[in-house]
């Protein structure tokens, strides 16, 4: 039985992979909001946390933070460097924190998502609280270290600053909004997806007895 359950975890969790290759390459992980564009990219991530467990999700989270670095490498913009340390504009160039950037926080989206998770759902047997909290803390966790690491390892560094077109001392304004104008909003879609599908997700799990758990 054990076997059985541990291949369906893993078929999900190849699912979930593929979910995250095509939501990239396809130019579908974004949803449209009035001022800008919320990533729903981290959501598998989050949801396999859950499901499946924070090695799992860590997992989940290091595809997707591979996939951060290949996308800014192969369709880069103005600041990539600081995704990829393949890709040079100018003078500027990545280097390993931008691996760092790109990696550690979607790394954490699944560390953070599944202690959430299992943390809320002991006061909440409903799970909802617990699927809601899971999704806004995942989708912070990845805006708010993303930025942070952009401002510890970029931002004090003369070709970043010059690529804001505002000098050193606006990054960190520019940082700051990032986090309110997508990170809230992003958090909020992942409230609300993560929170439909895991009750949903949850049934035929309980149903079909997929997960080891």
């Amino acid at each position: 039985m054990n076997i059985k359950r541990n291949t369906r975890s893993l078929t999900f969790l190849g699912v979930l992979i593929a979910i995250e290759l095509v939501l990239t390459f396809a130019h579908i992980g974004f949803i449209p909001l009035p001022f800008m564009k919320a990533t729903i990219l981290h959501i598998p991530v989050i949801i396999g946390a859950i499901f499946l467990g924070p090695i799992e999700g860590s997992i989940l989270g290091l595809v997707f933070g591979i996939l951060s670095v290949v996308m800014n490498t192969i369709e880069p913009g103005v600041t990539s460097f600081v995704f990829s340390p393949f890709y040079t504009l100018g003078t500027t160039k990545g280097n390993v924190w931008s691996l760092v950037v790109a990696l550690v926080p979607r790394v954490l989206v699944g560390i953070t998502s599944y202690y959430t998770y299992q943390f809320m759902s002991k006061f909440d047997k409903t799970k909802w609280s617990a699927y809601i909290g899971a999704g806004i803390v995942g989708s912070l966790t990845n805006t708010v270290f993303v930025m942070s690491f952009i401002y510890l390892f970029f931002g004090q560094a003369e070709p970043y600053a010059s690529n804001t077109a505002q000098g050193i001392g606006f990054v960190f304004k520019v940082i700051m909004g990032v986090v309110l104008t997508n990170g809230v909003p992003e958090a909020i879609v992942a409230a609300v997806l993560v929170s439909a599908i895991g009750k949903v997700l949850s049934k035929v799990f309980k149903t079909q007895r997929i997960l080891a758990r």
